[in-house]
């Protein structure tokens, strides 16, 4: 049994923004589900948004996040992450995070993506995202409050309410059990604790995310007794590199903001067909006319193509992506890029408010586990990295506020695996995983329709059930709690998705194409009281 002040369970931007924040007043432990860096924010290539052209504004920066949020978004939490990004972005500059400058210029050198009206996207080349977890882990190591646990899977959170303290008092966090390398299983107890655990991606068949992004801190929160909101909206970005040996390599928004055309496969220009803006219309509408084509064509994928650009330009400006393209013997800078949707990001995850409180006592969340209202039914390019960053920092100010308050003392057991044996059917759990991938791409995916929506729920909820069974039966392993969670989120898409009878932003049900008025709001799912998600082992 460990004890910190604060506990931070994943170790992405949002998470390492809030262990740098309050490590001067205690010690802080950050687990990390694999290693260091294993998170969606080493992934990410674009950029982070934030104002810094004196030509742009915080009204002109609200104004797209709003658009692009189809009326869904909450305008005071659009606010507050577009005015304090400037000085967050600082932040990151202090700890070491190196952006690109413009040439023969301090300024930093800012990208224009999909739904912008202006250049606003900081960026490290086309991974930005690495340079971030790697300037922050680089800090973090440094900082002796800090201590760093990687191959730690948390399992569940400790809460007061588990445990059996008096029903009277507010439900409380204290902790969370911990699944270590090895098989062990060791509780870890804190004042104040942030879950911070990244994207639910791999619940689709295809998807840009890293293998980690199993909806863990969704569930995890869930299952404690948080509610979750706008689940139904799950994006899918229009550019993955469609490639027999990648399963989940990102073509950059940035591309189509320098120029990139979308293409069939017959070389003919087809986005002005949907909308005004061409290639640089928010993502859930190129998703859906790339999906759209697809299915009018029978082709499998479409074209990007930036051959337009000088070969030095390319090389410049998407390094990687060439280097990466190149290794498999296509040329960008001669060659079109055949690219299909994947499922990307999840604009839902726990209720919490302006600072990051969920509605159990010490927990907050942030990043793509939380839903703060920021993104509404459609998240604009690069307000994610943004969206992290701000949250992080402002659980940490206000768990620095709160330390000081009374921690409720319970008795903390030992996990207990009772008569759990080791698993000697581990194919139940792949077999599991790829009909879950299956049936959420098919019947959950960019477009929808009422009937494969309960066709998703019927699959759906007989899996949960036979997974409960499983886990009670078997010893924990990685593989075994991630199918758990990446299970209890699938669920929770295709729950929100039924709740909402109208299309908006990323939700498109064929069934009830347009947007109501009467439907503006968020959907909110309870915690559900079923024993296996309030009980420990």
């Amino acid at each position: 049994m460990e004890r910190f002040d604060f506990l931070v369970v994943g170790g992405g931007i949002a998470g390492l923004t809030y262990a740098l924040s309050v490590a001067e007043r205690g010690s802080v432990a950050v687990l990390f589900k694999r290693d260091y860096e294993s998170s969606s924010t080493a992934w990410a290539q674009g950029g982070i948004a934030a104002v810094q052209a004196p030509s742009d504004s915080f009204e002109s920066h609200i104004e797209d996040t709003l658009i692009a949020g189809a009326d869904l978004c909450h305008r005071d939490i659009v606010e507050i992450v577009v005015r304090e990004a400037p000085d967050r972005i600082q932040d990151l500059v202090r700890w070491g995070v190196q952006f690109d400058k413009s040439q023969n210029s301090t300024d930093f050198d800012l990208h224009r993506e999909g739904g912008h009206s202006a250049r606003r996207i900081l960026h490290s080349g086309d991974a930005t995202g690495s340079e971030i977890q790697r300037a922050l882990i680089e800090q973090a190591k440094r900082h002796p409050n800090i201590k760093l646990v990687s191959n730690a899977f948390a399992i569940d959170l400790i809460t007061t309410r588990k445990l059996g303290v008096d029903r009277s008092l507010p439900n409380a966090a204290l902790g969370a059990y911990v699944l270590r390398k090895g098989g062990g299983v060791e509780a870890y107890l804190a004042k104040k604790i942030l879950v911070a655990t990244g994207g639910a991606g791999k619940i689709y068949l295809y998807t840009t995310n890293p293998d980690v992004a199993t909806g863990d801190g969704v569930a995890m929160c869930f299952r404690a007794g948080c509610s979750v909101s706008n689940m139904e909206f799950f994006q899918f970005h229009p550019t993955c590199l469609y490639h027999p040996k990648i399963k989940n390599f990102l073509i950059t928004e940035a591309m189509r903001g320098e120029g990139a055309r979308l293409l069939r496969r017959s070389g003919e220009p087809f986005m002005m067909k949907y909308d005004a803006r061409g290639e640089l219309a928010p993502r859930d509408i190129v998703a859906r006319a790339i999906d759209n084509e697809l299915k009018l064509t029978g082709d499998e994928f479409v074209y990007l193509d930036i051959t337009a650009k000088s070969p030095e330009f390319i090389k410049d400006h998407f390094p990687m992506i060439y280097e990466k393209c190149l290794s498999l013997g296509l040329d960008i800078t001669t060659s079109p890029i055949p690219v299909v949707p994947a499922a990307h990001y999840s604009c839902g995850g726990v209720s919490s408010n302006e600072w990051g409180e969920t509605e159990i006592e010490n927990l907050f969340v942030a990043g793509e586990t939380a839903h703060t209202g920021l993104h509404g039914a459609n998240r604009l390019a690069s307000n994610s990295l943004l969206e992290g960053l701000v949250f992080g920092g402002r659980a940490a100010t206000r768990s620095l506020a709160k330390l000081d308050e009374r921690i409720v003392s319970a008795d903390i057991p030992r996990w207990n695996s009772g008569s759990a044996r080791d698993s000697d059917e581990d194919v139940v759990i792949t077999q599991t995983w790829s009909e879950i991938r299956r049936f959420m791409w098919n019947f959950v995916g960019i477009v929808r329709s009422n009937k494969r929506l309960e066709r998703a729920l019927r699959r759906s909820d007989l899996i949960e059930r036979e997974i409960v069974d499983y886990y009670w039966n078997f010893k924990v392993t990685p593989d075994l709690l991630e199918l758990r969670n990446l299970s209890l989120v699938a669920n929770l898409v295709i729950r929100s998705a039924m709740r909402r009878r109208e299309s908006r932003g990323l939700h498109y049900n064929v069934d009830c194409p347009e947007s109501r008025e009467d439907w503006r709001a968020d959907t909110v799912i309870r915690s559900l009281e079923h024993f296996h998600y309030s009980s420990f082992r």
